[in-house]
């Protein structure tokens, strides 16, 4: 080894060891660590203790959320700090059942009841939660009672962390209820000191969907870690039943609605598995079937949110919800007693009744707007049924009709208000047909299918509508105003809670499809467009459109040339519908049948009391008169020309090509 390289080693050496002694920590830093070394040790010695299910939510499982038992964690608590002995009795208006020192803890769940006029929820003990929720009024479409959940179907969980970080979970716990007085609140108290407890406090009022929901936490203010003062976070999850005769229909109108705070109301996808990571603060989110929904709504906004929807192959439900949320808490400054809260909405999705609860709120950034989750269309369409549907419907609901007939009073209703602009139309269909005589002319005059001979024509039959004071576009004019009107019943009748097991003829339900034949198992292609039935009121509607359609081609035929195939467009179009609109609600399908029926009737009475040759006379006075194009007629004219021009410049261009 040579000089130079002794020299270069020791000198690297130097190196190496100038920068260790330079970067070594200071007396500070390593008491830093060591404390750093003592936590993940403490936090291992906690882990060793745990539960698999538990281990597996510190690592981001939220599907098995357990937490350390009740007396962990007030003993942890209570060899951290010393705790306030407040022995208060947080509850009033209660029965004089005390807590005994043999009822601070229980061996098996029970269940108590709250009930009113129209909801019947059962709690459990195990864990202080929901275990089913009735719906007194309804029925599922088997006729059995209609509850939202029971047993396992729901899940319900709230974590606190004292100081040393251990974590209860409320789900692993038994409660010891106490009731009321009047009987309308239970609170699930779980104790065991004599100073410290946690209340679930539930109150539902007489002839009410909405419950409300309230945690007092006492004589753990000094004990709680400071996150859990101020924040709890809570669990919720739901598997959806099937409550409707339709589930394809049915699966289609489930899905999660949620308000961001004094915002719009949003909703997660309902054709495939959704995740929304929510960090602005939420004031509600919904849990909803077609007609029913489970509403959480905060007393004070919810924060770091997490909805998931996930759609499921389960014969008996078809979606499973589930929301984490972080629930604000209020620490009272006379007291320790830390609150937090939110209601409970387990009702229908019916317009009017979730509307109420923003009676009297005159802010309008502070409304709830729980209406949102009833579907009524695109927000340009909605209006049409806030406005007009909706109150109308409900007018005729007031007067004790059968559902048939309300249907078929309104839809007489509609088609007279549209009856201006239908008469409109068909007069603008008469002056093209009455026209037809000469436009088959203009095609003789100039035959053939070439672009120059084309426009020729075209032109020529755009001078003659000129003359006569007759505008193509006229008669499609009134056909799309009135399109919202038509386009918004679409998708009113799924929507309306109203028409749910409301017979009429031969459908006992006429908010899902009525059968007049069904069959079972999967046939290719039939199965997945048609379902497994043949709807009567489908089939009888499709007929009568194929018919008006027909009728209503030969009506309007104008005798001008037409692409092949095109003019068989609209019966093709009109069989299609039926394979669309098997699977929708019977309602819906008698709607456009009765619709469809009163158009044809409105169309031979405007054919036989229109005199038809007496508007061939007013157009062809039109000719006479001088006449000053409109614009479109005006634009169109210019266009033809400018067109013919560039034909011309083309065939020259091509003629001198081909002598070259």
């Amino acid at each position: 080894m040579d000089k130079n390289t002794i020299i270069g080693l020791l000198l690297i050496t130097a190196i190496i060891i100038g920068f260790s002694i330079y970067n070594r920590p200071s007396q500070e830093q390593l008491a830093t660590q060591q404390r750093m070394r003592d936590s993940l040790a403490l936090v291992e010695q906690q882990r060793a203790v745990t539960t698999p299910q538990e281990s597996a939510v510190a690592n981001g499982d939220a599907d098995s959320m357990q937490g350390s038992s009740a007396a962990d964690f007030f003993g942890a608590a209570t060899t951290t700090t010393p705790l306030a002995t407040d022995t208060t009795p947080l509850v009033t208006d209660v029965s004089s059942d005390t807590l005994s020192p043999g009822s601070l803890v229980q061996k098996s769940a029970e269940t108590v009841i709250l009930e009113n006029e129209k909801v019947r929820i059962q709690l459990s003990t195990l864990g202080g939660s929901i275990r089913s929720v009735q719906l007194k009024e309804y029925l599922r479409h088997t006729g059995d009672s209609l509850y939202l959940f029971e047993d396992q179907e729901a899940r319900f969980n709230m974590d606190l962390f004292n100081r040393n970080s251990v974590r209860l979970s409320t789900e692993q716990e038994y409660f010891t209820p106490i009731r009321s007085a009047d009987g309308n609140s239970v609170t699930m108290r779980l104790q065991t000191t004599p100073g410290q407890h946690i209340d679930f406090v539930y109150s539902l009022p007489a002839d009410a969907y909405m419950m409300d929901f309230e945690v007092r936490v006492a004589g753990m203010r000094n004990a709680l870690h400071p996150e859990s003062l101020t924040n709890f976070r809570m669990y919720w999850e739901q598997d959806v039943r099937q409550q409707e005769k339709g589930r394809m229909f049915e699966n289609r109108y489930a899905r999660i609605h949620y308000k961001y705070d004094r915002q719009d109301v949003q909703k997660l996808s309902e054709s495939k598995n959704d995740r929304k990571e929510l960090s602005d603060p939420l004031k509600w989110f919904a849990f909803k079937d077609q007609y029913f929904s489970a509403i959480v709504i905060g007393k004070n906004p919810f924060s770091n949110t997490i909805l998931t929807s996930k759609v499921l192959n389960d014969p008996d439900h078809i979606k499973s919800y589930a929301a984490e949320v972080w629930v604000p808490g209020e620490v009272s400054p006379e007291s320790d007693l830390i609150t937090a809260g939110f209601n409970y909405y387990f009702g229908p999705v019916h317009y009017n009744t979730l509307k109420a609860y923003d009676k009297g709120v005159s802010d309008s950034s502070q409304k709830l707007q729980l209406q949102e989750t009833v579907y009524l269309g695109y927000k340009w369409l909605s209006w049409v049924n806030k406005w007009f549907v909706i109150p109308i419907f409900n007018f005729f609901l007031s007067l004790n009709w059968g559902m048939g007939l309300i249907i078929l009073i309104l839809t007489l209703l509609v088609k007279l208000v549209i009856s201006p602009l239908t008469y409109k139309s068909y007069i603008s269909s008469a002056k093209m047909r009455v026209l037809r005589p000469q436009i088959q002319e203009l095609e003789k005059k100039f035959p053939g299918k070439e672009q120059e001979m084309m426009m020729k024509r075209q032109q020529a039959t755009m001078e003659l509508y000129n003359k006569v004071g007759v505008s193509p576009m006229s008669g499609c004019l009134p056909m799309l105003i009135q399109m919202p009107v038509l386009l918004a019943f679409f998708f009113f009748f799924p929507s309306a809670i109203e028409l749910r097991q409301q017979g009429f003829l031969w459908a006992d339900d006429l908010s899902t499809y009525d059968s007049l034949i069904s069959w079972s198992g999967n046939i290719p292609l039939v199965t997945k467009y048609l379902g497994n039935h043949i709807s009567i009121f489908c089939l009888l509607m499709t007929v009568v459109n194929v018919f008006y359609t027909k009728y209503n081609m030969s009506m309007t035929d104008t005798g001008a040339q037409t692409m092949p195939g095109m003019k068989y467009m609209p019966i093709f179009m009109s069989v299609f519908m039926f394979f669309f609109l098997n699977s929708y609600p019977a309602g819906l399908n008698y709607y456009y049948f009765l619709s469809t029926l009163y158009t044809i009737l409105i169309t031979l009475i405007m054919k036989q009391t229109i005199n038809e040759d007496k508007i061939l006379a007013e157009l062809e006075a039109n000719k006479k008169k001088p006449k000053k194009k409109s614009g479109f007629m005006a634009r169109l004219a210019e266009a033809q020309k400018l067109q013919e021009k560039q034909a011309r410049e083309r065939a020259k261009e091509n003629a001198k090509r081909n002598y070259r």
